[in-house]
């Protein structure tokens, strides 16, 4: 842990500047939003949170390089190194932009392809998770009331609260029937998409989470939570890391039966 624990304390630094920002713009009546060319909503806080967490890394992590939603990847003004921030300002616009408090900002720390440190803040629910490598994972509002978190032991999806982001994107995988014949498996399901059902996964609350179309800057932050809380993180096929752009994550006894239903 002691390798990481001045970048966990960064991370935290960075996550409060961000709530600073992103709560000031929540249900604000003059939040401004416009169309991303792929269509997509960004908000005024979207960039806001942004350019505020590449100022303060800029200043504390100039050898370090960024990548974020908002202004795609920048090297180091040091040089290219192994070390990446992934940054999601918010993830979950389209709920911040409708007034739904399930919206949080993904700071994640790379080296090389494995997110070593993983944090994600979720001001409006008053809560923050937290993991890095060797360290365990973490829940609560701020480091000070920090709880360790574990996922479920739960064996049989017949008995699993299992978790997605919609049935349209599963509809345009082609995986539409599986994800259907799962969903019926279940003890029960639940679309609370976006980072907080994963989160939900590291706390043992539910006890798999599924997305097939993800971005790096989505889920990079998400997967120390995950795994160090004791869960299994791959994409579809069975790989794990954050490179092959989908995410099935569960409690790890159920991740071979999933992985082969969605197959």
């Amino acid at each position: 842990m002691a390798r990481y624990a001045d970048d966990l304390s960064l991370a935290h630094l960075l996550a409060d500047t961000a709530d600073s920002i992103s709560m000031a713009r929540f249900r604000a009546l003059d939040l401004s939003v416009e169309a991303k060319p792929d269509l997509t909503p960004v908000s005024d806080a979207d960039t806001a949170v942004e350019k505020a967490l590449r100022a303060t890394l800029a200043r504390t992590r100039p050898r370090d390089g960024v990548l974020g939603e908002e202004f795609g990847a920048s090297v180091a003004a040091a040089g290219p190194g192994n070390r990446q921030w992934v940054i999601d300002p918010i993830d979950g616009t389209k709920n911040f932009i409708r007034g739904v408090p399930i919206w949080a900002t993904l700071i994640c720390l790379m080296e090389g392809d494995q997110p070593v440190v993983g944090l994600v803040s979720a001001p409006a629910l008053g809560r923050r998770w937290w993991a890095a490598v060797g360290h365990g994972a973490y829940a609560g509002r701020h480091t000070a009331a920090a709880t360790p978190i574990r996922v479920s032991g739960v064996r049989r999806l017949a008995d699993a609260s299992f978790c997605y982001s919609s049935l349209t994107s599963w509809e345009e995988s082609g995986r539409l029937d599986a994800m259907l014949g799962i969903m019926r498996s279940v003890w029960r399901s639940r679309a609370y998409g976006d980072f907080y059902g994963y989160m939900l996964l590291a706390e043992g609350a539910v006890d798999a989470m599924v997305e097939p179309e993800l971005s790096l800057w989505d889920l990079a932050a998400l997967i120390p939570i995950v795994t160090e809380a004791g869960g299994t993180f791959t994409d579809l096929t069975g790989k794990p890391g954050p490179a092959g752009g989908s995410a099935v994550a569960s409690n790890g006894k159920l991740h071979s039966d999933l992985l082969h239903r969605l197959g």
